[in-house]
């Protein structure tokens, strides 16, 4: 199916996520949106590279205004027939080296997979700063240069220009956004424990164990797939977000998925048990007592 055909739905051609995605690349993009929603809440944002415009419609439910701005003017033209009846949303064609905003016109810059996709990296970085105005912030993510390519079959992105390492990312970042906190996602099948009743202080641990050698160790994933770093001018400008974030669908997709696999495999192992035992019988007939053609 084509945008041609349906005007509510884009091409996914692995370039721009679009909302019809599934499972562990739903995850990903939405939870960082999700993070960001509440930073943007009475405020001018701009999403940068906002691609299917998705995220640009959920940040304006509670933003003064958003503007999403794309390279590419067919996916912007989506963007503005799928949601541009949107209160305080608008979409606009232009690169994200070169803005089409006026200097310190937003107050908060969401930028999310987009520096690995171009080479004009610090150019981007510089213009995200120009167009923030006094006391705005910067939230902005990257895959990480070693893990992401070590999840699939090594094949890189075609359209990944540059990935970065963390001390690349930061390194582009600290010029014009001194104060940085940097936080990991990675996706994990996880067991979740947290307080219910009575209500507690906003507390939370991360566990991790070997099963090799049975050492518990605390602390986030040491080699987490994409950074996510909340910048600022200065401290004092600098929110914070969660120390953890677990983000996940109603319906468990991930897991369901990986149940109903699983499912599958016991099956067809059971199956190539059984056809083994019969042609072991097979084998053990006498050839005399074996039907024309039986080996």
């Amino acid at each position: 199916m084509t945008d041609t055909d349906n005007p509510g739905i884009l091409d996914f051609t692995g370039e721009r996520f679009t909302p019809e995605c599934v499972r562990e690349m739903w995850y990903e993009h939405w939870h960082r949106y999700a993070l960001a929603q509440p930073l943007a809440a009475g405020r001018r944002v701009l999403d940068a590279a906002c691609g299917e415009g998705y995220g640009s419609a959920f940040l304006a439910e509670g933003a003064t205004e958003v503007t999403g701005v794309d390279v590419d003017a067919q996916t912007i033209e989506h963007a503005r027939r799928r949601y541009g009846d949107r209160a305080g949303l608008q979409f606009r064609q232009g690169s994200v080296a070169e803005l089409p905003l006026a200097d310190a016109s937003v107050d908060l810059v969401v930028s999310f997979e987009t520096i690995e996709h171009l080479d004009e990296q610090a150019r981007m970085v510089s213009e995200f700063a120009r167009v923030l105005a006094p006391g705005g912030c910067l939230l902005i993510s990257s895959p990480d240069r070693h893990a992401y390519n070590a999840q699939g079959d090594g094949t890189p992105n075609p359209f990944h220009v540059r990935e970065l390492d963390r001390d690349e990312f930061t390194g582009l970042l600290r010029p014009h956004f001194p104060a940085i906190r940097l936080y990991g996602q990675r996706l994990a099948f996880q067991s979740t424990v947290w307080a219910v009743e009575p209500k507690t202080e906003d507390r939370c641990e991360q566990l991790r164990m070997d099963a090799a050698d049975g050492v518990l160790r605390r602390g986030g994933d040491p080699s987490p797939v994409y950074w996510l770093a909340m910048c600022a001018r200065s401290e004092a400008d600098l929110p914070s977000l969660p120390s953890v974030s677990v983000f996940a669908d109603a319906a468990h997709s991930i897991y369901a998925h990986y149940n109903q696999e699983i499912r599958r495999v016991i099956q067809a192992d059971r199956r190539i048990i059984e056809l083994e035992r019969e042609l072991a019988v097979l084998r053990a007939r006498p050839a005399s007592a074996r039907e024309p053609g039986q080996a």
